[in-house]
């Protein structure tokens, strides 16, 4: 419902666009979400490395497991999410990058090629201590890297639109991860 994001609490939002025009703005193409919420770094913690739970929670995500015989949290483990957008379905593999609880959590997100040095994208939390007790200033954000991704296959079809396609798809990864985080943290 609009406003019940503002009377939870505070949110900012920044879209920046860096990286090369050859790939019409792609790699570096990047969504930073920086809001303060009203649940403590430990707890908040637990919510963003739940995995198996993302789907409760994202418009986008149709559900998501670790891969392997445990789930220990830690850099190298891999998980698979199913996501839907628009019809489209489609199932990648990630692999966890960076592990600093209750700090920062960061993944990869594999192409087909599974090179993690060039990923389809990378995904990032950073929590601290908000300014009243009980409190978390969360930073999450999303970096288009320069592996094969859907919005690439898309803009490769249709280039003269590119810019429309870009930011149409920014817009949508904004918006679904405020709503991800404002699900996750309602009470």
């Amino acid at each position: 419902m609009p406003g019940d994001n503002e009377s939870r609490h505070r949110f900012g939002c920044r879209e920046r666009v860096e990286g090369d025009m050859e790939d019409f703005g792609i790699t570096g193409a990047r969504v930073d979400l920086d809001t303060t919420v009203d649940l403590p770094p430990e707890r908040l913690w637990d919510l963003i490395t739940a995995v198996p739970r993302i789907s409760e929670w994202s418009p986008e995500c149709e559900h998501a497991a670790w891969l392997g015989p445990d789930d220990a949290l830690e850099e190298g483990v891999r998980f698979k999410g199913t996501n839907r957008r628009e019809g489209r379905v489609w199932t990648v593999t990630c692999v966890v990058t960076e592990v600093d609880s209750p700090r920062a959590f960061a993944w990869s997100v594999l192409d087909r090629d599974e090179n993690l040095d060039r990923p389809s994208s990378r995904w990032r939390y950073d929590l601290e201590p908000g300014d009243a007790p009980g409190q978390t200033r969360v930073r999450h954000s999303f970096v288009h890297g320069p592996g094969m991704s859907g919005l690439r296959e898309m803009i490769a079809g249709n280039p003269e639109i590119a810019s429309i396609i870009l930011d149409v798809r920014l817009g949508e990864l904004r918006k679904h991860m405020t709503q991800t985080l404002d699900a996750m943290t309602a009470r």
